[in-house]
Order: structure tokens, then C-alpha cells, then sequence
């Protein structure tokens, strides 16, 4: 495996990690509140904030490594227009609460 690949795979799974973790918690967040328990609430957020500091967070710090890591390799320029729209999208939300 070229290491091109082996980045590659990393990004990957890192995209994996951070759409099926979100989704996840938001899921279990969703049905707490629903209850509108705030006993109820409390225990899956605070689970919630463990997952999202050990997978979430760690993938969300290493998707830009990994995606610098892929545009050096592959000589992709930054002013590429898919490539503008896709760092955009990530910024977006990371900065929803942001005013």
C-alpha cells in the first residue's frame, strides 16, 4: 500500500467516524429529550460528551491533517473549486453556533 492509499484511508475513515458518531449521538440526545425527563436527559449526555471528545473530536482534528497531507501528495491546488465547497461545508458546522 502506497502511502498516498494509506492516507487515503485514514481521511476515509475519519469522514466515517465523524457522520456515524454525530448521527449517533444526535439519535440518542433526540430520544432523551423526548422523554422530557431531565433525570433521563442527563445520563446519555453525559456519555454523549465522552464519545463525542474521544471519536468525534479526534476525528474532526486529524480530517484536515489527513486532507493537507492528501493535496500535497496529489498536487491538488487549494483554489479548486470542489475543494473550497467541501472545506466551506465542514467549516459550516463547526461554526452554526458561532455568531
Amino acid at each position: 500500500m502506497t502511502l498516498y492509499f494509506l492516507i487515503k484511508y485514514l481521511h476515509v475513515l475519519g469522514a466515517i467516524v465523524i457522520l456515524g458518531t454525530g448521527t449517533g449521538i444526535a439519535f440518542f440526545m433526540l430520544m432523551a429529550h423526548r422523554s422530557r425527563d431531565v433525570a433521563y436527559i442527563a445520563r446519555p449526555a453525559e456519555t454523549v460528551v465522552i464519545a463525542d471528545m474521544l471519536f468525534t473530536l479526534t476525528a474532526v482534528l486529524l480530517q484536515p491533517v489527513t486532507g493537507g497531507l492528501l493535496m500535497m501528495l496529489s498536487s491538488t491546488a487549494i483554489g479548486e473549486r470542489w475543494l473550497l465547497t467541501s472545506l466551506g461545508a465542514m467549516r459550516w458546522p463547526g461554526c452554526s453556533g458561532c455568531r
